[in-house]
């Protein structure tokens, strides 16, 4: 076992204290590729299961810089300061995407940026969205059927 999982396994062992089950927990380090016990380690000590992450690596400019802060800072403040960094850079190409593909574009980019954001509205604009956004709501003038020829 490397360190990296010895490091996870002693996350566990002083949250758990004396009633750690050191054969279970030696044997899942074991067992399990590196970040899989990560993410079981997490699941333990948060109670949440977490979605597998990956490092992204590019290279901008000195005056990009604070364009692509500030675009994260504001997401952070809309979404809630409380997501991660990822999380707001996901929404801001989100919302690109789904912008960029309103004309002719796949549809279904677009139903995925809104279910996104929908998530994140308080119980009440989540009522007031879905009262506006029913089928009796819709009218010939701002729905065209795929079904008129």
């Amino acid at each position: 076992m490397g360190w990296t999982k010895g490091l996870e396994l002693a996350k566990v062992a002083r949250r758990v204290g004396q009633h750690f089950d050191c054969a279970t927990w030696l044997h899942k380090a074991r067992a399990l590729p590196k970040e899989d016990f990560r993410r079981a380690v997490e699941k333990e000590l948060t109670g949440k299961e977490t979605e597998p992450s990956e490092l992204i690596y590019f290279k901008v400019y000195k005056g990009q810089v604070p364009v692509i802060q500030q675009a994260i800072e504001t997401a952070a403040l809309m979404l809630g300061t409380d997501k991660s960094r990822g999380y707001c850079l996901e929404m801001i190409c989100a919302d690109f995407l789904a912008g960029a593909n309103l004309d002719n574009g796949n549809p279904e980019i677009l139903l995925h940026s809104i279910r996104q954001f929908f998530k994140f509205l308080p119980g009440e604009q989540k009522h007031a969205f879905l009262a506006q956004a029913t089928p009796s709501k819709i009218t010939s003038t701002t729905f065209a059927s795929p079904f008129r020829s």
